[in-house]
């Protein structure tokens, strides 16, 4: 059930119904891989029945996974907390190798929604191991993502940098044989820096054909450019632990508007909107479009609002589910 809604119009200039134009991004929030996680569970459940267990958050939005607890899933951290010949799924982020051979040795019904283009990182970070090259990976410490990927290979076999600096103390020889990778879910321009500074560095490093940071990151911070620059306050709807979501509030400063993350509308405070003409929101790729027309409804209540959507992209990537679960 939604949140209860602000009705105080104190500092909004509700009493004066001050126009207030509004900038939606799009595209904004779930992205494909998110669908297919999200369908992942929901149909785990009808087929297995409550309960079904979810290794970690399926993705990094506090409403969808409530949403699902409430239809039977149980969200756990570890597999030890799974009991015997129950179904598990594993989150979106992905998971080290680690752990579904854990679910086979135990015999547990897994399903594996790890987002296909994380997917693809883990496949590449096993052909350059295989090809002999030490892995910088670019990405953000304690991250899921990052965890999941540093499982594919052995320990030791790569070393983690989040800015220009650490690739300044990385201690290898343009004679050692590297490769680079990128988490999905990175800023676009620091990500480029990052690379520009190790290809600088170590002129031999193999990157990947394609960018691996993923279509519906790139899109929503490029629509996050468009919108950004004319607003007064962008309003970002995502997590604290979404990486992708805190991205486009850094977009959003670096593009000279203030920017906030709010989790949903009975985050925002009316004193934000002092002064405020031109207010864009975007919402990250794990925030469902509930959550949207929910913070617009709010800004109705308080302001004229006056809707203009700015379209940069047009999605339609799909992917499959697991064969499991395949109609």
């Amino acid at each position: 059930m939604n949140a209860p809604l602000h009705t105080s119009a104190v500092g909004a200039g509700a009493d004066e119904r001050l126009p207030l134009t509004l900038l939606i991004a799009a595209p904004r929030g779930f992205c494909a891989g998110v669908d297919r996680a999200i369908e992942i569970v929901e149909r785990a459940l009808t087929r297995y029945g409550a309960p079904v267990y979810v290794r970690h958050e399926i993705v990094h939005n506090r409403f969808v996974v409530d949403g699902l607890k409430a239809k039977g899933a149980i969200f756990v951290e570890e597999l030890s907390e799974v009991p015997d010949g129950a179904p598990v799924v594993f989150s979106a982020h992905g998971v080290p190798k680690s752990v579904p051979a854990e679910a086979e040795r135990r015999q547990l019904d897994y399903l594996d929604a790890t987002c296909p283009l994380v997917s693809k990182v883990h496949r590449q970070a096993e052909r350059q191991l295989d090809a002999g090259r030490h892995i910088i990976f670019i990405g953000h410490r304690g991250h899921p993502e990052v965890i999941g990927t540093a499982g594919q290979v052995p320990e030791g076999s790569m070393t983690l940098v989040e800015s220009e600096a650490d690739v300044a103390a990385l201690p290898f020889s343009v004679k050692d044989p590297l490769a680079f990778l990128t988490q999905t879910t990175l800023s676009v321009d620091d990500t480029a820096g990052i690379v520009a500074a190790l290809r600088q560095k170590y002129p031999q490093i193999v990157g990947p054909k394609a960018e691996d940071i993923c279509y519906a990151t790139s899109n929503r911070q490029a629509a996050v450019k468009e919108i950004a620059p004319g607003s007064d306050l962008v309003l970002v709807i995502g997590a604290p632990n979404s990486s992708n979501s805190l991205r486009l509030v850094e977009v959003a400063q670096r593009c000279g508007a203030d920017a906030k993350l709010i989790q949903r509308a009975s985050d925002i405070e009316p004193e934000w909107l002092y002064g405020v003409g031109t207010l864009g929101l975007t919402a990250g790729a794990s925030a469902p479009e509930t959550l949207v027309r929910e913070v617009v409804e709010q800004l109705s209540q308080w302001r004229s609002v006056e809707e203009h959507t700015l379209v940069s992209a047009v999605e339609k990537m799909v992917f499959k589910l697991p064969r499991q679960l395949a109609d």
